[in-house]
């Protein structure tokens, strides 16, 4: 199950309905049974995945649209496993992921398949940008991870971020991923929001409890709008759109990135008193 989704201009944006915006924006179909669901943005051309292997492994499929032998021909991939105890493997070589551990796979690696397990129903989330070079392969488990708190209870927004495959960890050519976890009582997740015009970026919920949701902003800081999401839903977040969101309870999110700029801190921050 392949889609895409075009490049908007904000001037264009301001103009889309609920329906229309949610058609350019939100991936809401990201996992089908014993399928691997992409979605291509033509914002820094990333592709963002998931892979649901229900009865049998699945391997990261060549596309058409990619123009190229196989899919990491020219491309890079970041892997998080979202679902119970899994393995990729890579060229051969397997690679175990618990809940929440990463796994970066650089450009010219030819096969790369998602294992099933029928007693732990692992669930992969990916993005996946194209590669100037080749980086080695690497997990990233939590541990791992560059963690900061952000935020206070105060302003319901009190976050723990896990920088997972970023280049204070490991390097990469331009992806970038992590996740944020919002603690109980705090619904606000990147508050104050931000932009950043050299990077794009997309934001996948889970760990929304059933019967919840997440409001998800966008638009620039003068012009927004909203987009509600549901649990294991994306949004494609372009880089003159400031993105934060607020939930009806608290919840997770991956961080994605592609961009021609690596320094995560580049951000030109919004007060929320200048939101319109």
């Amino acid at each position: 199950m392949n889609d895409c989704r075009y490049a908007i201009h904000p001037d264009h944006f301001k103009e889309l309905d609920s329906d229309q915006l949610r058609n350019a924006f939100l991936v809401d179909a990201l996992f089908e049974d014993d399928l691997v669901c992409t979605t291509y943005s033509h914002f820094d051309r990333l592709i963002m995945g998931g892979v649901k292997p229900v009865t049998k492994s699945l391997p990261l499929p060549q596309l058409d649209s990619l123009k190229s032998d196989f899919f990491l021909q020219r491309r890079e991939i970041g892997i998080i496993n979202v679902g119970g105890p899994g393995k990729v493997s890579v060229d051969g070589n397997e690679y175990s992921l618990l809940y929440k551990e990463a796994l970066y796979i650089g450009r010219g690696t030819k096969e790369v398949i998602f294992q099933y397990d029928k007693n732990s129903n692992p669930l992969y989330y990916f993005n996946s940008a194209p590669a100037h070079a080749a980086y080695p392969t690497r997990k990233v488990s939590l541990s791992e991870a560059e963690t900061v708190e952000m935020g206070s209870l105060e302003t319901s927004n009190h976050r723990t971020i896990r920088k997972l495959l970023v280049n204070s960890v490991l390097p990469t050519c331009q992806l970038q991923m992590g996740l944020t976890e919002l603690m109980k009582g705090s619904v606000w997740n990147t508050m104050p929001p931000h932009t950043h015009d050299r990077r794009m970026e997309a934001y996948f919920y889970f760990e929304v409890p059933e019967n919840q949701t997440v409001s998800h902003f966008m638009g620039k800081p003068d012009e927004t709008r909203h987009i509600w999401v549901k649990n294991n839903q994306a949004v494609i977040s372009p880089s003159w759109s400031i993105h934060c969101g607020a939930g009806t309870s608290n919840y997770t999110f991956i961080w994605g990135m592609a961009g021609e700029n690596l320094d995560y801190s580049d951000m030109d921050t919004v007060k929320p008193t200048e939101l319109k």
